[in-house]
């Protein structure tokens, strides 16, 4: 087939350039990412470590199924990476009983670095929380034995940084049956908790 000429003065087709910037980006970008996956296993970093070291309820009333009560606990962030540290940009944190949610709070970004254990104070406040049939009626079960068994839940979207690059993850963190005590002197008794790492 003949090729079309440009007319004078017009400048030629721009098409070739432009498809080479484009596979120009792309192979950058898949470099980029066979980088990080080297990177990444070659460093072989470990699982993180999430336990509550403590926690205490005050200030309990339950009243025509309304719950009002402060609740802090203290959450150990444990990194043995030699090699990996961690922002921690978004933290959410909820508290529940049984099926029903008590609250929920945010904590405050912060970066731990490589090797470190960092202790977190978890605080929240349940403010006029309903807390339905059978579940209130063993909520009021619980405070008369003295201790109420809760889950604390964390939920946060973390970067880990790994010499100059940084890999988005979501973390979750899960401590299911935390034993809290009403009277602090009774003492509490630390609660290793389940993790998992998303995309």
């Amino acid at each position: 087939m003949p090729q079309t000429a440009v007319p004078p003065g017009q400048a030629a087709p721009r098409r070739p350039v432009l498809q080479c910037v484009v596979l120009v980006v792309i192979a950058l970008i898949a470099m980029t990412g066979l980088a990080v996956l080297i990177i990444w296993a070659s460093v072989q970093p470990k699982k993180l470590h999430y336990s509550i070291e403590h926690g205490s309820v005050k200030g309990f009333n339950l009243t025509n199924d309304k719950l009002n009560s402060d609740m802090d606990f203290v959450l150990r962030a444990n990194n043995p990476n030699r090699h990996v540290s961690l922002y921690y940009d978004r933290i959410e944190v909820t508290v529940w009983y049984e099926d029903q949610k008590l609250s929920v709070n945010n904590v405050h970004p912060f970066y731990q670095p490589k090797r470190n254990v960092t202790f977190v104070d978890l605080a929240l406040v349940a403010k006029n929380a309903t807390v339905y049939g059978a579940t209130a009626r063993d909520l009021r079960m619980e405070r008369a034995a003295g201790e109420v068994n809760l889950n604390v839940k964390v939920r946060a979207k973390i970067r880990l940084k790994v010499g100059v690059f940084k890999i988005h993850r979501t973390l979750k963190v899960d401590c299911e049956s935390v034993m809290v005590p009403f009277d602090f002197h009774r003492g509490f008794q630390r609660v290793v908790c389940r993790t998992d790492m998303d995309n």
